[in-house]
């Protein structure tokens, strides 16, 4: 009885039906013809709802669900999540079912509803988009079934609660990694590149072919063969990259529900995937008050997992971040000329002017290459119509703010520093173009 008691609803249908009885009561007080009526159908009601409740109960497994979870999930991207039902009645059915879904997606609405033949098995997925790093849990999914007359529900609570983790956005990958290949990145908001000069890694000495560079002609070669030869390169491997992503306040700013911080976390990881795929060596940190989340630049199989679990375990108070800490520990722990990546954000010339010392002492010794990004809500006010002079002086203000970022590039390229200006879903695509850039061009 408890479990009929647990699983048994009626549906409004019944109630509506009851209704329409009481109201013919009511009339038969006065019109005895409707009284009978009344009871006559009083009666067919519950008989009704007696042989509807007595078709849910007739299987003990009338409905059975597997649900395929991701074994995670991918920050800021779609995730599809796939659910086999399978109608075991012999009677139509309607089926609605209500996920327990994780609080991270604030969901509260979600239900599917489909009509289920006799013994049919069908396919369904819906999707998720998760915007914050760490564990979901997945509940049960309720399965609430009718039959065709809709008068009572069987609950069912089927499915396995099941905890999964959410990674920095790892499903786009495949994509960056064969526009790294092809150098073409355009479709991200990149500009193309052009190869500057050759690259200073010699491979091996070969004959010349029509289409050869004259100008890598070995002259000693050439005399000893009687016939012409040329030097080959190849691109300058196992050289040290590393991404610093400040944790600090400066960070904590959202775009499109994703914080700054996230979206320098999953850039992190896909330009690490290419600079693993170039042959170089990918290493990160984070740094605010203190240094954390230390990965050496290493060219390893094992090297993607590290920085994979590295900046999912990322977690931050984002306090104000340390430069001269950033620098002593980049001058203490990377002896090495490398190429640095450091994911930040400057809002105001006076910001950058405060750190500006610490970036030129650590450019001195690395190619650094500074990230930071564009405000996209002030380029909506921007392109908005001024309606009132608030308006005016709202566009007059944030014009001010987009010509100062322009301003914080300039400077950083006075003091021979690389920088990077992006909107924040541009991020990954222009970073890795970046890269590759300065790679090319043999700059690092």
């Amino acid at each position: 009885m408890k479990n009929l008691y647990n699983s048994l609803f009626l549906n409004n249908r019944f109630f509506y039906a009851l209704a329409i009885v009481t109201v013919l009561f009511v009339i038969g007080f006065f019109v005895p013809m409707f009284f009978t009526f009344a009871k006559v159908l009083l009666f067919s009601i519950c008989l009704i709802t007696l042989f509807d409740i007595a078709i849910l109960f007739s299987k003990k497994k009338g409905v059975e669900l597997e649900r395929t979870l991701p074994e995670r999930l991918s920050n800021g991207d779609v995730n599809t999540i796939h659910l086999k039902v399978v109608n075991n009645y012999n009677v139509k059915t309607h089926v609605s079912l209500i996920e327990e879904l994780p609080y991270q997606l604030q969901n509260r609405n979600f239900k599917l509803f489909e009509v289920f033949n006799p013994k049919q098995e069908k396919e369904l997925s819906y999707n998720v988009t998760p915007y914050v790093r760490g564990d979901y849990d997945f509940g049960n999914t309720n399965v609430y079934v009718s039959s065709l007359l809709q008068l009572a529900t069987k609950k069912y609570v089927l499915g396995v609660q099941k905890k999964i983790r959410c990674y920095p956005s790892f499903l786009k990958l495949k994509d960056f990694n064969m526009k790294a290949i092809s150098n073409n990145l355009t479709a991200h908001g990149s500009k193309k590149i052009r190869r500057i000069g050759n690259s200073l890694e010699f491979e091996q000495i070969k004959e010349y072919v029509a289409g050869d560079d004259i100008r890598t002609l070995n002259w000693k070669a050439t005399a000893k063969r009687n016939q012409l030869m040329v030097n080959q390169y190849v691109e300058e491997k196992s050289q040290s990259v590393y991404s610093i992503i400040d944790s600090g306040r400066a960070m904590q700013m959202h775009f499109e529900k994703i914080t700054l911080l996230d979206y320098a976390i999953n850039a992190t990881l896909a330009v690490s995937n290419v600079i693993l795929r170039k042959q170089d060596k990918a290493g990160m940190f984070t740094f605010s008050k203190k240094i954390d989340n230390i990965i050496v630049a290493e060219q390893r199989n094992s090297q993607m997992n590290l920085i994979s679990e590295a900046l999912y375990n990322i977690k931050t108070d984002f306090l104000e971040p340390d430069y001269s800490l950033l620098y002593a520990s980049i001058k203490r722990k990377i002896p090495s000329r490398s190429l640095l990546i450091l994911y930040t954000n400057f809002e105001t010339l006076d910001a950058l002017r405060r750190q500006l010392p610490y970036l030129r002492a650590i450019a001195k010794n690395h190619v650094l290459l500074v990230v930071f990004f564009k405000n996209t809500e002030l380029s909506k006010i921007v392109q908005e119509k001024a309606n009132n002079v608030n308006d005016v002086y709202d566009k007059i203000i944030a014009e001010k703010f987009m010509y100062e970022k322009k301003q914080i590039a300039n400077e950083l390229k006075k003091y021979g520093i690389q920088s990077i200006l992006t909107k924040p879903q541009n991020l990954t695509g222009d970073t890795i173009n970046g890269y590759l850039e300065l790679k090319l061009r043999g700059l690092f």
